[in-house]
């Protein structure tokens, strides 16, 4: 199975340092949408895993959360792709939670869903705390420039970043 797991916010669509709140606000980064299409129609499987405190802020529910969800995945199909599991974390980030990245869950509960070991699969995001998700389970930790990769850049990365200007560089690369 090729799997690629993705962060959603700053990598499939634009960040908000205000939260991403509504499907209006939910808005798809440029190439992004043929990037998650054109992997998944060449046999990818693509998860999103994202963290999602405004949850538990109160700044949206989970029927919002799931609408922009829906959206993403009817834009894929529109250009004849698909999208896998989504999963996210909706807590704060004092909660003490096993999911919210930089901690694993999230990526334990892609591998467990789809019965494949984590080891060498490639995690896209664009904050230290995706990258370190990623290292923490032998995953490929994979840095895109998009949302906060830029200032992602000038940190501490795990061993062995791979580092991209956006998602559709990366779709580029798997698919050569």
């Amino acid at each position: 199975m090729k799997l690629l797991i993705l962060d959603r916010d700053g990598v499939i669509n634009y960040d908000s340092d205000a939260y991403i709140k509504s499907v209006a606000e939910w808005l798809p980064l440029p190439g992004a949408i043929a990037a998650i299409a054109n992997l998944s129609k060449a046999g990818w499987t693509i998860a999103v895993a994202t963290n999602q405190s405004g949850l538990a802020r109160g700044y949206y529910d989970l029927a919002t959360l799931d609408a922009m969800h829906q959206q993403l995945r009817h834009l894929v199909a529109e250009q004849g792709g698909e999208v896998g599991l989504i999963v996210h974390c909706p807590h704060g980030p004092d909660d003490g939670c096993a999911c919210r990245k930089p901690k694993p869950g999230m990526l334990e509960q892609i591998a467990a869903h789809y019965g494949v070991s984590l080891a060498g699969l490639w995690f896209v995001g664009d904050s230290l705390g995706d990258l370190q998700a990623a290292a923490t389970v032998d995953c490929q930790p994979v840095l895109v420039k998009t949302g906060k990769g830029q200032g992602t850049l000038g940190k501490d990365l795990p061993a062995a970043t791979l580092i991209f200007e956006d998602l559709a560089a990366v779709a580029a690369q798997l698919l050569r």
